[in-house]
């Protein structure tokens, strides 16, 4: 029987990871995502303070599904040397919030620049990740992102294939609507390695796609689960019937949406109780 664990990024609600807790546990959410914890990044935390802040949430019944981590979210052409490091370190945070997941890209794609070009680079990067993070229990999951390598269903899977179980697939639907892409097919094509799920969607407007390369155009695109053009509802649907085992990620990205009121916790309770109806439907 197919099982949706309800996870969230908590900084959506509050930069406090108490008042993330407060809002998650009113909502029956006992996972966070972790990417802000008390304004400050999970890859600016020590392995030391991240085993401080899981204590602080296992005190209060909580989890956590994933480092949201911002691995990979340089550009193709910055110093790789520095981020590597980095990610290293956030293997090492990884174990100390106890998950075995840490969310990742495939780095910025410059404008200008045809991303079939640069595949080998992105390979060499994404290879030296998989080597360094190889035997720590530990799984990366690739995100499809705006403006990075992998946000094409096409180059998305060139990549899972290419690292073959050592990379799986965090699917977004809604990043994928800013991209101009059909979630139909996109769901077809990657769903041997679809590991888990970020909630969210967005209309589609050629005016505001990221092929126009406009971060703050995308914004008010967003919309809860089921009220944009992402197919969250049939993707869902999908899962079920294949089984799917594991987390859906609340990422409502409502906050510059000001058709939908309320502050950061009340857009995530719209965005959970969306999600949740959802569920209820398939």
């Amino acid at each position: 029987m197919a099982e949706f664990i309800l996870t969230g990024f908590g900084d959506e609600i509050d930069a406090s990871l108490d008042r993330q807790m407060e809002v998650m546990d009113g909502l029956g959410i006992h996972f966070i995502e972790t990417r802000g914890i008390d304004g400050k990044n999970i890859a600016d935390y020590t392995p030391e303070e991240a085993g401080a802040i899981h204590a602080r949430m296992a005190d209060r019944g909580f989890g956590v599904s994933a480092l949201g981590s911002p691995v990979g979210k340089i550009g193709i052409h910055d110093d790789f040397a520095p981020h590597l490091e980095n990610f290293k370190r956030l293997i090492e945070v990884a174990h100390a919030m106890q998950t075995k997941y840490i969310r990742l890209f495939s780095f910025f794609i410059p404008e200008n620049e045809n991303p079939a070009d640069l595949r080998d680079e992105v390979m060499a990067r994404m290879s030296a990740l998989v080597e360094a993070n190889r035997g720590s229990g530990v799984q990366l999951l690739h995100e499809n992102e705006k403006f990075i390598y992998g946000d094409t269903p096409e180059r998305c899977l060139d990549l899972l294939k290419t690292f073959a179980g050592d990379i799986l697939c965090t699917y977004d639907p809604s990043n994928f609507v800013q991209c101009g892409v059909d979630n139909k097919a996109a769901f077809e094509m990657l769903k041997p390695y679809i590991h888990y799920m970020h909630i969210k969607d967005s209309v589609y407007s050629k005016e505001h796609a990221a092929l126009d390369r406009g971060f703050d155009k995308v914004a008010d695109t967003h919309r809860p689960a089921g009220q944009g053009d992402g197919q969250v509802k049939w993707i869902l649907s999908q899962l079920k019937a294949a089984d799917f085992h594991g987390f859906a990620s609340i990422e409502p990205h409502l906050s510059n949406n000001d058709s939908i009121p309320g502050t950061g916790a009340d857009k995530f309770t719209v965005a959970a109780n969306a999600l949740k109806g959802l569920l209820a439907e398939i």
